[in-house]
């Protein structure tokens, strides 16, 4: 409509009732709605409805606003690298920068004074609370680790092979009055979803333990390093601490096999972080 020429109006209610609806509530269906959402905006990319091909008339910040949507999904493949950079740290024994300079430092400390001011703008245009926030920033973690990733997956295997996309409708909690509204709140079903933030989780872990045994271990220790790479382990982990604890859910347990390929693919990847980073290509070094 707005490439047609048509104006819109931003409608707000004086109170939130007319936007009501339900939603998912439980950890599988939560990320199979995000997949669903996140899957429609790799479409619309790939679309002639795509933003970079609007008509003349279509204002820039329409562009924009229609550009970010159609490309928020593919955001998460450097999310995925930052998530395991920490861990590359401390099992390579080296920091993410070379030298902490004068230049590194203020450039850290300006994205770190942006992002402080854009969540402080968040909470004041949203009317929400410091904790909502948080819980946001860690789903919005959870969900790019792995919808948004599998999203853009089935994006290019549909422009490329033709394989069309087929949703999962998502369960949402309906209880009838004197019902528990809340009975599949703890409910962890399997979905493939689940593999890369857990593999997240373990790769961070056992990266903090390999970290802590070397510099324990070593001659000269460099406990610098070590607290840095700690703490942007520790960070990530802290993201995804919701998604942890949702999958030690209380009616229901998450399948062996989940941990069993995730352990697998998160040794794998360490494995070849240490390899990646290590001296010589021909030798392999462990604390």
């Amino acid at each position: 409509m707005h490439n047609r020429g048509w104006r819109s109006v931003y409608c707000v209610t004086p109170g939130r009732d007319a936007f009501r609806g339900t939603a998912p509530i439980n950890l599988t269906d939560r990320l199979q709605q995000v997949l669903r959402w996140a899957t429609g905006s790799v479409e619309i990319f790939f679309s002639r409805n795509n933003a970079l091909l609007a008509r003349p008339r279509m204002k820039v910040l329409q562009r924009i606003a229609y550009l970010n949507v159609g490309i928020y999904p593919f955001t998460s493949a450097f999310l995925i690298a930052y998530c395991f950079l920490p861990a590359l740290s401390l099992l390579s024994g080296q920091f993410i920068v070379q030298t902490l300079d004068v230049a590194f430092l203020a450039y850290l400390l300006a994205i770190t004074v942006t992002l402080f001011l854009l969540a402080a703008l968040e909470i004041r245009w949203a009317g929400i609370g410091l904790e909502e926030w948080w819980r946001n920033e860690q789903f919005w973690l959870i969900g790019g680790t792995s919808a948004h990733l599998a999203a853009v997956l089935q994006g290019l295997l549909k422009i490329v092979a033709g394989v069309e996309i087929s949703f999962t409708l998502t369960s949402k909690s309906a209880g009838e009055e004197g019902d528990d509204e809340f009975a599949d709140l703890h409910a962890v079903k399997w979905t493939s979803l689940m593999v890369p933030p857990i593999t997240i989780i373990m790769v961070n872990v056992m990266a903090i333990a390999v970290g802590v045994i070397r510099t324990v271990n070593s001659v000269i220790p460099q406990w610098s390093q070590l607290l840095g790479g700690v703490f942007f382990s520790l960070w990530v982990l802290a993201h995804l601490y919701p998604f942890a604890k949702g999958l030690m859910g209380r009616r229901g347990r998450t399948p062996t096999v989940v941990y069993i390929w995730s352990g697998l693919l998160a040794t794998s990847v360490s494995l070849i972080l240490v390899l990646v980073r290590s001296p010589s290509a021909n030798q392999f070094t462990f604390p």
